[in-house]
């Protein structure tokens, strides 16, 4: 049985997908073939798979359930790219342009007495995508990030369904925690002609009693507080939601809707991010999300849970939804897992009134949309300043673009804090975050110190072959310093082994610096061209040279006093001394000893003898929470007849425990190998 479209605002009781067989053509009214909606026509799974198609037209039949008599029947689209016109037995019901947002149709009066009846969508996609908001599919003329870019996605691309509901009925629940997080403040948002005076009832599932509450004069929504004996809070460790069923009843009839959220906050304090008062370090991975038959379509619920399950599986407890208003019901599987999410709409390709409007005009149906799920602990605004021609420094229409996008979203919401430009110069932004990529991890951990020391401002972005510029935190107005600071896109290497190298180097760097709040590495997976994954786009495993994700974020790691020169070949020469510290971002002291082992290059595990004196007094570490531990001294020497090896080093708590994992690979040759250089 398939999934109800909706999770966060659920009228399942009375609904019919429409999902499945269509009609189609490129040239109305010549309907000459299928095609499987909800799919791109560009998708294999669509049944279509053509390219730059400028214009879909969609027909099927209409079958409305006669136990729906009497009632209202609403037409639903989750989300159609670009614009869409939709006529009902010949009558045009609606519409719409945005193809990342969802609309709908009171179909009711288009309807005609014959019971046979027929529903005709015509879709527009222009290949000049620049001032639509579309994210990363591809534009003609390209955008300035097109070599990021992959297949468009045109068409039908989310659910389609059909809902009864009564005249006056509910068109908006709202959901947030109390300011105690002692109970749940219910918004709820009513129309029709019966709407003014009309009671309604809230209802926590678990109780068994609920409130009431009308709306005050003048307005349409009506706002009651559900008290929680014994709250749960909500938390990745113990995702425990609370479903409030919504009740309105007038004289035409009852109508039923139902929502979950999570108790839990959201706050900014000085540098730190709190989550439930507590701190929280973000441990992110970007998502774009791409399948490779269905292109931004998710296949199913179960692909959806993968995706999240995978995330966890090495090591994340973020995903950062990138450039996309996802599936409603990825969102919702977070909420159920505990996984956190940064969200975000869909980016234009260029500045022009058209363009900042059309990106502008997500964010309230993002808000409306997914408001209520706790797993999003950060909303995003712009990327890189696309959409505004890279060039928020120099132009003062840009910054206030920026500016007023992050009002009607603070406007909305909030509750959660707001990236307004992530990874660029920020103009008003509730996080600095900033995105850096170095094909050097020795240059990659020297520019981390600076901008996190303020010794400078700025980092370098190779916008091409040849062009290098420096993009600065902030304008001069947004201050630099007092707000939580991480980085949001890292990562490197032309190989998956390079990228596995970048990764284990590149993070600890991160785990070094205290003040820091967190990370996102790119990405989770390849996408057609894009190779950047820690998985094939297929979701398999890739070699990237014995590295462990999952070690490289877990709880406690190791961070090494070593300058690595390049995968395999960390350190020159047959001897190693480093020093060794402990990050750990648990709640209480950790306490244990270090040892290590050798392997061969690029194992997983030690194969060689234990190294002595690696358990000796001297190895014992305690580190306290978020405090990098002081250095604990590593000298070894590769093992008799080894040319290289991969020391294995473990920090052990007292209960024998292996809490954290690092390596460092030794050849014993002290010549720089060809290619060193650019590494290093």
């Amino acid at each position: 049985m398939e999934s109800y479209p909706r999770p966060h605002f659920d009228r399942s009781h009375s609904w019919v997908s429409l999902d499945g067989e269509w009609d189609f053509s490129f040239t109305e009214p010549v309907y000459d073939r299928r095609i499987t909606v909800p799919y791109a026509w560009e998708t294999s799974a669509s049944g279509i798979a053509e390219f730059w198609q400028p214009v879909g037209w969609y027909r099927r039949a209409l079958d409305v359930p006669s136990t729906w008599d009497g009632q209202r029947i609403v037409l639903h689209f989750g989300a159609v790219h670009h614009r869409a016109t939709v006529w009902v037995d010949g009558t045009e019901v609606v519409t719409h342009e945005g193809g990342y947002i969802p609309f709908e149709a009171d179909i009711t009066e288009a309807l005609t007495a014959d019971p046979a009846h027929e529903v005709v969508v015509r879709v527009e996609a222009p290949a000049d995508k620049r001032e639509i908001a579309h994210g990363k599919q591809r534009s003609v003329p390209r955008t300035d990030y097109d070599g990021v870019c992959f297949t468009p996605s045109s068409g039908i691309w989310q659910p389609v369904w059909l809902e009864s509901r009564p005249a006056t009925h509910i068109t908006g629940l709202e959901l947030r925690p109390t300011e105690n997080l002692d109970g749940l403040t219910v918004r709820v948002r009513t129309a029709g002609p019966h709407a003014a005076g009309a009671a309604v009832r809230a209802t926590l599932r678990t109780a068994t009693v609920g409130t009431t509450a009308t709306p005050s004069a003048g307005s349409d929504t009506a706002e009651m507080v559900l008290d929680i004996a014994d709250p749960r809070l909500w938390s990745p460790s113990d995702p425990h939601l609370y479903h409030v069923d919504v009740e309105l009843e007038t004289a035409d009839g009852v109508d039923r809707v139902s929502g979950c959220t999570g108790l839990r906050t959201v706050e900014i304090r000085g540098e730190e991010i709190l989550l439930n008062g507590e701190r929280l370090y973000v441990k992110g991975v970007l998502d774009q999300g791409y399948w490779p038959r269905t292109g931004i379509t998710p296949p199913s619920d179960e692909a959806m849970v993968r995706d999240l399950e995978l995330a966890r599986e090495l090591g994340y407890t973020l995903v950062r939804k990138h450039l996309k208003l996802e599936d409603p019901r990825f969102i919702h599987h977070a909420d159920v897992m505990g996984m956190l999410l940064w969200c975000e709409p869909a980016s234009t390709g260029t500045f022009s009134e058209a363009s900042t409007a059309a990106f502008e005009a997500q964010i309230e149906p993002m808000v409306r949309r997914d408001g209520n799920s706790p797993a999003i602990v950060i909303w995003g605004l712009y990327n890189e300043e696309w959409g505004l021609d890279w060039d928020i420094p120099g132009d003062p229409a840009k910054q206030e673009a920026v500016v007023t996008a992050y009002g009607k979203l603070s406007g909305l919401d909030s509750t959660r804090p707001i990236v307004d430009n992530s990874g660029w110069t920020h103009v008003r932004t509730d996080l600095l975050d900033w995105h850096y990529y170095d094909e050097s991890a020795i240059g990659w951990a020297r520019t981390l110190n600076d901008l996190v020391s303020g010794t400078r401002d700025d980092f370098p972005v190779k916008l091409g072959p040849d062009f290098v510029v420096h993009k600065a935190l902030a304008v001069p107005s947004q201050p630099l310093r007092g707000l939580p600071n991480l980085n949001s896109e890292y990562g490197g290497g032309f190989t998956s082994v390079e990228r596995g190298w970048h990764l284990r180097w590149q993070t600890q760097e991160l785990r070094r610096h205290d003040r820091l709040s967190g990370y996102v590495y790119t990405e989770l997976y390849d996408i057609e061209h894009e190779s950047a994954g820690l998985l094939t786009f297929d979701r398999e495993p890739k070699d990237i040279g014995g590295a462990s994700p999952s070690a490289a974020n877990a709880v406690t790691t190791l961070v090494l006093d070593v300058l690595p020169v390049a995968p395999g070949r960390d350190v020159l020469g047959p001897a190693a001394s480093f020093g060794a510290h402990v990050s750990h971002h648990g709640p209480d002291l950790f306490a244990g000893r270090l040892t290590w082992a050798w392997g061969p290059i690029y194992s997983t595990v030690p194969s060689g003898a234990q190294v002595e004196g690696s358990s000796v007094e001297g190895s014992s570490v305690e580190a306290k929470p978020f405090e990098l531990s002081p250095a604990v001294t590593v000298t070894v020497t590769l093992p008799d007849g080894w040319a290289s090896g991969r020391l294995h080093v473990n920090a052990v708590s007292a209960d024998g425990t292996v809490a954290a994992r690092a390596c460092v690979d030794v050849d014993r040759s002290t010549a720089p190998h060809v290619g060193d250089d650019k590494l290093a």
